[in-house]
């Protein structure tokens, strides 16, 4: 049985967490899971939206995933990725049943920043070029070349303007870098901004655009119609490889099986990681299309990874998508977006002064904090937090409800499976905790 104060203390002594201040922090100890709830080590339950770091799709402990990898470990817990074996094979044609057409072969990472950065390998062999294009407010992996392809202030202490990276302004009509004021215009400057940027950058030294066909953790901007479309034939022109991060909008979680399908846009590259197994077992991969699969026809791929394809992460990938085919996941995520989660948080957008703007689809939403709504000034600064966002995250805890807070905002993201019930409850528990926290800062 946990010993929930053991735990704490070992951790406090031995565990050294990421992107934080180690002697400032006090993680929560979670004692269980399930479905979309979770336990802290004082037996508080909390409804979880935030998927962890957006990955639990199926939620905790989904028993059809849990069973596939203790069958998989009975059978064949680990081989090497030059061997070919089942899981690894069988996950391979799930996921390029469900990818856009063309992406057939599948190269299997650990993460979703090492798929980044073997895309961008990839890439770079394929074309002869080195640069690469990506955009502000993005987020692609913490490791050397994604934290560099980051455009947010996770990559300052870490980028020396050494990989080959520019970034630009992509569409954002909330905070418009364009003077936009409707969603056309906002599409039609900022791609006439990309195409500026490629003609001074020079077309023929960028190797690709890579683009998180709906950014997460950077605010969940989705993009306006058309613009995705308008990259593709940017990248076409020029012969630049375009790369779609799925990473994190991927498998369901934009309300299709990748957010792509939005604008009807095929990339050449598409990464993923995340929801493909719910995160059960560490696991990402790129979808590779046929011209650049052919460049390693004979013509040896420089790159690999020691758990590549791993027959446990690769199992639980056919769970999780197989369960996601045969209890239509995608459809319920897009119906819980469409019914629950844009009427009832614009309804709650109603209500409280300090929502500027709601914005998302399927179970993947974002409310934007803001001190004064006439001038959009943010609750929080960019790259920090403050004494209003420390409130309305302490008041959800409080209401039993775990946030996923970044700056100024609070995403929305509960595992794709959760009830409408228990969805209209978490909207219910972030109303009392956004009023609360108002009035605790007015007293």
């Amino acid at each position: 049985m946990t010993d929930p104060q053991r735990t704490y203390e070992l951790d406090r002594k031995h565990v050294f967490h990421s992107w934080s201040a180690q002697a400032e922090i006090t993680p929560m100890v979670v004692t269980k899971a399930d479905g979309s709830w979770l336990w802290d080590g004082d037996g508080n339950r909390y409804l979880d939206f935030t998927s962890q770091l957006v990955f639990t799709n199926l939620g905790h402990q989904h028993p059809r995933v849990v069973k596939a990898i203790q069958e998989q470990a009975a059978t064949l817990c680990t081989i090497a990725p030059v061997a070919a074996n089942d899981a690894r094979s069988e996950a391979a044609r799930l996921i390029a049943s469900h990818t856009p057409e063309g992406l057939d072969k599948v190269f299997f990472t650990n993460g979703g920043a090492d798929a980044n950065e073997h895309a961008i390998r990839m890439a770079r062999l394929h074309t002869g070029r080195h640069k690469v294009l990506s955009r502000y407010r993005s987020y692609h992996g913490g490791t050397q070349l994604a934290i560099n392809l980051t455009g947010d202030p996770r990559r300052w202490p870490n980028d020396h303007a050494s990989d080959g990276v520019v970034h630009f302004f992509g569409p954002f009509l909330y905070r418009s870098a364009f003077h936009a004021t409707t969603e056309a215009e906002e599409c039609e400057r900022a791609l006439a901004h990309l195409e500026q940027v490629i003609a001074l950058e020079g077309p023929g030294t960028i190797a690709a655009i890579l683009l998180e066909s709906i950014p997460g953790t950077a605010g969940i901007m989705v993009p306006p119609p058309g613009y995705l479309t308008g990259v593709r034939e940017l990248c076409d022109r020029h012969g630049i490889v375009l790369i779609a991060d799925e990473v994190m909008a991927g498998f369901g979680r934009a309300g299709r099986w990748f957010a792509v399908e939005h604008d009807a846009v095929v990339p050449d590259l598409l990464t993923f990681a995340k929801g493909v197994n719910s995160g059960y077992v560490p696991l990402g991969g790129v979808a590779i299309n046929e011209a650049i699969a052919a460049t390693f026809d004979h013509r040896p791929y420089p790159g690999g990874l020691t758990y590549s394809g791993h027959p446990l992460a690769c199992a639980a990938a056919v769970a999780t998508i197989t369960t996601m085919e045969e209890d239509r996941v995608v459809e319920h995520a897009a119906a819980l977006g469409e019914e629950v989660f844009g009427p009832g948080l614009t309804e709650l957008a109603g209500r409280h002064d300090w929502i500027g703007e709601v914005r998302g689809t399927g179970v993947f939403w974002a409310l934007d904090l803001v001190a004064d709504r006439t001038t959009r000034e943010p609750l929080a600064p960019y790259g920090g937090s403050s004494p209003a966002m420390g409130a309305v995250i302490a008041a959800c805890k409080a209401e039993g409800l775990l946030p996923f807070a970044n700056f100024n905002r609070i995403h929305v993201v509960p595992p794709l499976t959760i009830s409408a019930e228990d969805a209209r409850a978490g909207i219910a528990m972030l109303d009392r905790a956004l009023a609360k926290a108002a009035d605790s800062l007015v007293e």
